[in-house]
């Protein structure tokens, strides 16, 4: 017979369900009992057959990874850091789970590396024997601890992130304004990201930088000394072009998303060998041009 006590009645019946649906069983099925008056499950079998303890461990570990760990995060959000609007919680969860999931190697590196699914696994193999008979409540205090610790430092660094994204969210959105209100100063303006950034104009001619330091609204240095790079941002901002050609080995570079994000349909990405084609084909126009007049 298992035995397995819940403080909470909400608590009781999830894991009720959960159990029933991990097993496939129906609501009435005459060998698994919810007593509601005092939170408590019981499993009545005079001797649980290792198959069927296996099944019951794995549903309460899934009943921690999956029904619980939502509602723990959500209480660490709303009593420790008073985030209590849903859409808030949706987000800062979502950039804890990209973490949880290996998503996030950049996060990854301020946080002790755990094996949380290990830990919980370890943690429910102690308590559960042919006959089990336990609190969950105190299982999971006592238990658990070292992983609601991970989940808070999992938290922190996420609220953090969520942060940082909100104020990024409102530079660019600050800047696309700034844009919408610019006339274009060219039509086309190629951007090569290798090594160094650097210009060049419809022609494919470099841009030179005194020249395009000349080019630089002062106002966005002034409103924006720390967001905007007067080696890229700011000069494309100025010259406000109606097309940019970006050419760039990574795509996903956080430069590349940058510029994407402010100019959005302007930005045409571009692989970084093309741009030689560019050069050649320039050259191969001039010099056509060249022997058309010659001739």
């Amino acid at each position: 017979m298992a035995e397995i006590v819940f403080q909470s009645k909400d608590d009781a019946e999830k894991f009720y369900h959960h159990l029933l649906k991990y097993l496939k069983l129906s609501n009435n099925h005459e060998e698994i009992l919810l007593i509601e008056d005092r939170h408590i499950l019981k499993i009545i079998d005079d001797k649980l057959t290792s198959a069927c303890l296996k099944h019951v461990r794995k549903a309460f570990y899934e009943f921690v990874i999956d029904v619980k760990r939502d509602d723990w995060l959500k209480r660490i959000l709303a009593e420790n850091y008073y985030f209590q609007d849903p859409e808030e919680q949706r987000h800062i969860m979502e950039i804890v789970y990209s973490i949880l999931e290996g998503e996030r190697k950049d996060l990854e590196i301020f946080l002790e590396k755990t094996n949380e699914k290990q830990r919980i696994k370890e943690a429910i193999e102690q308590v559960f024997q042919e006959n089990i008979s336990l609190s969950f409540d105190s299982f999971i205090k006592f238990r658990l601890r070292p992983y609601f610790l991970d989940l808070e430092s999992y938290v922190k660094i996420s609220i953090d992130e969520y942060k940082m994204e909100q104020e990024y969210q409102i530079f660019v959105q600050t800047l696309r304004e700034f844009l919408h209100d610019r006339t274009p100063k060219m039509e086309a303006l190629h951007l090569l990201l290798g090594e160094e950034i650097i210009f060049y104009n419809e022609s494919l001619e470099e841009i030179k930088r005194g020249e395009l330091i000349k080019m630089i609204d002062r106002k966005l240095l002034f409103n924006h000394p720390v967001y905007v790079d007067s080696a890229s941002i700011a000069p494309l901002l100025s010259i406000a072009p109606t097309t940019i050609f970006l050419y760039t080995k990574n795509p996903e570079e956080a430069l590349v998303r940058t510029i994407s994000n402010i100019f959005e349909e302007r930005v045409s990405i571009m692989p970084f060998h093309t741009f030689c084609d560019q050069i050649q084909w320039v050259k191969w126009e001039k010099n056509t041009k060249k022997s058309e007049n010659g001739a």
